[in-house]
Order: C-alpha cells, then structure tokens, then sequence
C-alpha cells in the first residue's frame, strides 16, 4: 500500500516539476507554443510526424508578427529569434554576451566530441579558433585544391567506365563515398577508393559515426538534453569506444609518421601541425577570389594572434579532424544529394550551369584551376540557392554567458531579462523559407543570387554556415568541393530523373537529420560531346 503512495506522490512531484519547467517563458512575458509533458516542443520529431527541418519552420511560422517566440527542448527552454536585426544584435553586435553554443558534451567524458571546436566554450574557444583561422583561409583551399581535384576526377570516371547510357544512382550513397574519399585525404592524408572498394574500413567507420537514425544513437541524443550528469556519470558518449579507438589510432599513427619522416602534405592534418608549429606559409600575398558568396568572413577574433593557443595536442587536432570528418561526410554529402536533385528536376538550370562548365572548360584548356572554379558565377548562384532552399543546419544555437536583456521594440512587448545559460536559437531553415524575404520560397531560382539581385537580399536572413564570430570555419571547404563534384560531373554527364525519383521530395522523418524520405534516386546520362 505504501509502495502505491510512494509512487503517487513521486508521479505527482515529478508531473509538477515537468509543469513548472514548461512554464519558464510564461513567467518571462513571452508568446510560448503548447509543450508535451517531457517532449516540450520535440514531440513531433521524436513522434515522427515532422523532420526535424518541418519541425523547425513550424516553430518559426507560430511566432508571426514577433519578433521571438518561445519553446522547450524537452525541459530546456529555448527562445527562436525571427527578426533579422535582432538576430545580428545577438549574434555580432553583442556577442560576448552570446559566446558559447549550448553545452551538451563533456570534454572529459568524450573527448572526440567535446574539445571539437564547435563545441568548445569561453576562452577555450577564443584560443582554439584564432589557432585553426589560418589553415582555413582562401590560400589553404587552394593547397587542398588539387587532392580535391583527383578525387572529383576520380569519381566521374568510375561512372564514364561503366558500358551504360544511363546510370540509375542513389545520390546519397554515391556522394558520400565521394566525400568520405575527400575527407580521407584532405583531412586523414591517405588515398581510398569508396567506390571501387565498397567496404574499405575508413568509409565503414564513416557509415556508423554519421547514422542518425538507430535508436541507441537517438536515445542518447534524448539523453543530453534530460539527464546530461547520468551520462557523464556511466561515462556514455555519442560514439562507441570502437568508432573512438578507430580515428583516435589513424591521427596518432599520421602524427607520428611524419614528424619522424619529416613529410608535408598539403592537407588538414599538415595544416594543423603546421599551427601546432605556428608557422603558416602565407608568405605570397596575391589575392585570391574567394569560394562564394556563402563563404563567412572571419571575425577579429579569429584573426587576433596574441589569443593563439600555446599547446595543440594531440588530442586536439584528433578532436577537430573528427568533428570535420563528421560535417564532410553527411552534412557536405546532404547539401550536394539536394543540388543533384534541383538539377534533375530544374533542366532549365542544369543546361544553363552546363554551358558555363563548357565554357570555363575551354577558356582553361580542359584543366580546371582554383581561380577559373571560383569565378563561375553561375555555379555559386545554383549553390547559394541550394543552400538556401534547403540549408543543411536547420538550426544553430547561441547560449547566454551573460545577464542580459531585450529591449521592447514592438507593441505588446516587454523588457525579456535573458539569465546566463539561456539558449537562443536561430531558426536558418525558417528564415530561409520566409516568403517576406524569399518570394515563392519553395521555388527554386538560382537568380535570386545574380549580381543584380544578391545586394537585395536582408542582410541576416541567409546564413547556411551561420553568423558571427562562430560561424563555421569551413565554409571554404564546402564550397570548394561542392563546386569540384559538379564541375566534373556535368562535363561528363546530365543529371536527369528517374524512375525512382521521388517528386517532390519530401523529408525522412525516422531521421535526426535532413535527408530524403525514398533516398536520392537520379540517372547519370552520358553526354555525347
């Protein structure tokens, strides 16, 4: 019987305790959506009847006519700013109150995650950033250019080997042996062929590190947000100890060869010793055009030399290869998987980008340079529409350091008084789809970033890589080998639908992440020059 109380009265407690949490913005003055007991805000992604980017416009869409709007991630209260000027106040004008992302890993507990650089805090941050800013400049791109160069080549003529008119391919499966070959050498400095050897270890690996969609993986996602000190507790992180040892090994044993060889190489991890070393050959100064318009700028942080880190470790530089190997292989693969499919459906778009291929094909002899690939302009307006249309962040965080308030500056606002630890969101895929700044959004129009129309867009309304001074420092990287793949693969080949192509696409909603529900199915038509 006292057993039954027990349990009463802790269902009771635990059901208030829910409740009070869900009532955090209620009390602050600001416009909150409905929370699910636990789920808050995410039960429909955790239900699975929205995506997580479905979910993220949804959010953004309830809060017309505000500038902010608040919700729950599961207990955690979470703001949503949707006002482009508001959203430059937090993110640059006051920054130092905004410096951190939200932390959910333990450096300690899990290394690999944790002393990445996204996810690294405070002054850590600062010294870690201005460290790596020079491996990622324009110049370094240029380094890699070539290594990037031989795997695109490498991956068209795969495909130009196979007797065949059409080559029926699922996008998503191809590409990201394409960029896990790109990782494996411009970041792991060895040479693999994903394509030609299927089940080589490094791709594997790869396959396991970057699947969203088993349920441990997700249980442990669930498990950051509600009981962050019991999993650092049991020591559980997000990878196995397997997938940890495996890329822990790879950068030792690099690391180790080439400081007893003396070898160089022109690829992430030279790079990286080279800032261990602080020695960056950037002694030509010629200008360079830079990777796009998307490109993020770096800030004054980042460029400031007295806040360079004394010590990079090993550990260090593992950490960052890790968390950029991540980012290559699923978030740079997702944003190539939907370019394809925009060329496939919009044949209007792929001739026109096709002819400009041709062109600076000519105009470079058949060998393509880093400076004829960046000043293809209608190359960067397919992929900033792309990346506008269907941004692979669908959202990025900033939390508060500290106090602070905002301002009222609209009717039926209030002063909103921010404590430190208050995490703000920035809905990218909301705004991005915002007819107020993107007429038609779900139209495709790569002319939406001609030099006629770019200058019109509101500033801090497109920001695929972010804002501020924690915007995403491989902007470049993207860029580049995006371009390189398609360069490549439309002199050889049109892109057409299938089948199997599921039009329109619509979103999996099993995964955490932005993928399509029936893959990306699309045919390889060989060009007949």
């Amino acid at each position: 019987m006292w057993m039954f109380i027990v349990a009463a009265v802790l269902m009771v407690l635990g059901y208030w305790r829910f409740s009070r949490s869900h009532s955090y913005w209620i009390k602050k003055g600001v416009t909150q959506l409905k929370p699910i007991f636990i789920f808050g805000d995410f039960w429909p992604l955790f239900s699975r009847k929205l995506s997580a980017p479905e979910m993220t416009q949804a959010m953004y869409n309830s809060g017309q006519n505000l500038r902010y709007v608040g919700i729950y991630q599961f207990l955690q209260p979470v703001l949503i700013l949707r006002d482009p000027e508001l959203i430059k106040q937090i993110t640059v004008k006051d920054f130092d109150h905004f410096l951190d992302h939200m932390t959910l890993l333990d450096s300690d507990t899990d290394p690999l995650l944790g002393k990445n650089l996204a996810l690294l805090t405070g002054i850590q941050w600062r010294e870690m950033r201005c460290t790596l800013s020079p491996s990622f400049t324009s110049r370094k791109m240029k380094y890699m250019f070539s290594l990037m160069s031989l795997n695109a080549n490498q991956f068209v003529n795969y495909f130009l080997q196979k007797d065949k008119v059409v080559i029926e391919v699922e996008m998503k499966d191809v590409i990201s042996r394409f960029t896990n070959d790109v990782i494996a050498s411009t970041v792991f400095g060895f040479e693999c062929d994903s394509l030609k050897e299927p089940n080589n270890e490094f791709y594997t690996m790869g396959r396991a590190t970057t699947d969203f969609t088993n349920l441990p993986t997700i249980l442990v996602f669930m498990g950051y947000f509600l009981a962050p000190k019991l999993l650092k507790f049991f020591k559980i992180t997000m990878f196995s100890d397997k997938i940890n040892r495996y890329f822990t090994t790879i950068i030792k044993e690099n690391i180790e060869s080439r400081e007893k060889y003396g070898s160089k190489r022109p690829d992430m991890i030279g790079l990286l010793l080279e800032a261990r070393r602080n020695k960056h050959n950037d002694d030509d100064h010629t200008p360079l055009p830079d990777t796009g318009f998307a490109t993020v700028e770096e800030s004054d942080i980042g460029k400031n030399e007295k806040l360079r880190k004394c010590e990079i470790t090993d550990e260090d530089i593992t950490a960052q290869a890790f968390v950029f190997f991540i980012a290559g292989f699923e978030t740079v693969s997702t944003l190539m998987c939907f370019m394809c499919y925009e060329l496939g459906v919009n044949q209007g778009v792929q001739e026109k980008l096709r002819n400009e291929v041709d062109a600076t094909k000519k105009k470079c002899g058949g060998k393509i340079t880093y400076e004829a690939l960046t000043t293809m302009k209608y190359m960067d307006m397919v992929v900033s529409e792309t990346l506008r249309k269907w941004p692979t962040t669908v959202g990025t965080d900033r939390m508060c350091t500290k106090p602070y308030t905002l301002k009222p500056k609209i009717a039926d606002e209030k002063p909103v008084h921010l404590d430190q630890g208050t995490v703000i969101m920035l809905p990218v895929y909301g705004i991005h789809r915002d007819p107020q700044y993107y007429p038609e959004p779900e139209r495709f129009d790569p002319e939406r970033f001609s030099d006629e129309n770019k200058s019109k867009i509101t500033p801090y309304t497109f920001f695929p890589f972010g804002l501020g001074p924690r915007n995403c420092i491989g902007s470049r990287f993207a860029l580049l080998e995006t371009k390189l793949l398609f360069y490549y693969t439309l002199s050889n080949f049109e892109i057409i639908p299938v089948e199997k192509t599921q039009i329109p696409l619509r979103f999996n909603r099993k995964a955490i992440t932005m993928s399509a529900e029936k893959g990306f199915w699309l045919g390889l038509q060989r060009r007949v020059n």
